[in-house]
């Protein structure tokens, strides 16, 4: 169900949150920039939602769900389309001045005000099917790794490779509607270690020293990139003796994957006896995040959400623009980064 109650911040950001947390780290503007004119950095950003728009309308159109879809698609190119020439011209219109979270937002109330709820629900239901019936051939392929280490770095690179399924990067639409994606041809494509960021040796050291007691994933994308990136990983986890809370977006967004969808999905992949391949599911919970949008506002999420995560003591947010955008300071966080990929 959507998440209802007020909103509070996630319990593990750094006090005061106002003095060490911001959900938006690249820093789009200065104090000593024109307020009336846009930053490079701001126009940057603008042309990028701007590409975008042709693959949102173009998915808009096809959804046979709303009446008069084309026309719609239309009217909400053209009415994000000014709103964004809009802001190039007064940088504090519609809201501004403009970051990612604004323009994400700005997206989704305007896809919402013409009629289109999900028009990624077709896609994201196609690739859910494909990958569950993967999940079992994924999951037996690393349980069959003995090395503990090189078990983990596999289940890892699974999630790299399946948040390449992300609809929100026009140029991973374009690759994706031309030739669809494969979870395995991801995995073999990822680039070689070392990565440009690469701390997994350290996250694998600790893991063969330490038990975590509780783990927050924030889950990303629909299809590959959930269910068999994130939710073999889950199992691991599972396995290593871990309570797993799996937050998942309150409302549709692009393609990321909603709460009541992860809990459908979990659903199916579990045997009759409610376990996961094997591997025992009490201490799996699915949470919803509270967030409506591709990115997150640490500051801004359910009370369900941050009651759960009170006491992880291992937090992971997974996603592209999430971690170029966002940041997060825990005790032990750890941002898997898709490097390779550009968004």
């Amino acid at each position: 169900m959507e998440s209802s109650g007020e909103l509070v911040p996630f319990p593990l950001l750094t006090t005061p949150i106002e003095s060490n947390y911001r959900a938006c780290t690249i820093p789009y503007r200065f104090p000593s920039d024109n307020p009336k004119k846009p930053t490079p950095t701001e126009l940057s950003w603008i042309n990028l939602f701007l590409n975008s728009i042709p693959s949102f309308r173009k998915r808009a159109e096809s959804d046979d769900t709303v009446p008069d879809a084309p026309i719609r698609a239309e009217k909400f190119a053209q009415r994000y389309s000014a709103i964004l020439e809009d802001i190039k011209k007064d940088p504090e219109s519609h809201g501004g001045p403009p970051d990612c979270i604004l323009l994400c937002r700005l997206r989704e109330q305007v896809l919402r005000e013409v009629g289109f709820r999900d028009i990624f629900k077709k896609v994201k239901d196609e690739e859910n099917a494909k990958a569950i019936s993967l999940f079992k051939d994924v999951v037996c392929l690393n349980d069959a790794i003995e090395d503990e280490a090189k078990r983990v770095e596999n289940l890892v690179r699974g999630i790299f490779a399946g948040n390449i399924f992300d609809l929100g990067s026009a140029k991973l639409a374009e690759l994706f509607s031309e030739d669809g994606m494969s979870f395995l041809a991801s995995c073999q494509n990822l680039v070689p270690r070392p990565w440009v960021i690469d701390d997994l040796d350290i996250f694998i050291t600790k893991w063969s020293k330490k038990t975590w007691k509780k783990a927050v994933i924030f889950v990303d994308n629909s299809g590959a990139d959930v269910i068999l990136g994130i939710l073999p990983f889950a199992r691991e986890l599972l396995r290593h003796g871990a309570q797993v809370v799996l937050a998942a977006n309150d409302l549709p967004s692009i393609n990321d994957v909603t709460y009541p969808e992860l809990v459908e999905i979990i659903s199916k992949l579990k045997d009759e006896h409610g376990k996961l391949i094997d591997v025992d599911t009490s201490n799996l919970l699915v949470a919803n995040s509270g967030n409506d949008l591709p990115v997150i506002d640490l500051t801004t999420v359910s009370q369900e959400l941050a009651y759960l995560a009170s006491d992880a003591d291992l937090v992971i947010l997974e996603g592209m623009v999430r971690l170029l955008q966002l940041l997060v300071e825990t005790g032990d966080c750890y941002l898997p980064w898709p490097c390779g990929v550009t968004y």
